[in-house]
């Protein structure tokens, strides 16, 4: 809505539209990292630029990293590379918590991507139990 100073039409709706490209795709967008206490809880991301707008990862680096371990590789196929990102999580006790990865380009358009990384702990089963 803009507002005017023309009497006859005070305000005014202006609609935009346009064509979204993609600069990346992350599958998944989100990590989470759930899992019994014990238990080994990891997962990977896969990062593919898109053609039109290639670049590569510089560097990374966690929010907090108080609960994560994570590591990159980059990888080739034939029209161009993808990034496995390899999130572990290390928290030992129950509970959750929430960090972020950041990914550092090459790239002026997105010179860095966040992914975010959700987890939950839970409590051992007791025994005979599900």
């Amino acid at each position: 809505m803009v507002q005017t100073n023309d009497e006859k039409r005070k305000n005014v709706t202006l609609v935009v539209s346009g064509e979204v490209e993609r600069f990346v795709s992350i599958f998944p967008r989100r990590v989470n990292l759930c899992g019994k206490i014990g238990t080994e809880i990891k997962r990977s991301v896969k990062i593919t630029p898109e053609k039109k707008y290639p670049f590569k990862i510089t560097g990374l680096r966690a929010g907090k990293g108080d609960f994560i371990e994570y590591s990159l590789e980059e990888s080739k196929k034939p029209d161009g590379i993808f990034y496995i990102l390899r999130i572990k999580n290390t928290k030992t006790t129950k509970g959750g918590y929430h960090d972020s990865i950041y990914l550092k380009t090459d790239s002026k358009i997105q010179p860095e991507i966040r992914i975010g990384v959700y987890g939950n702990v839970l409590s051992k089963s007791p025994k005979g139990g599900a």
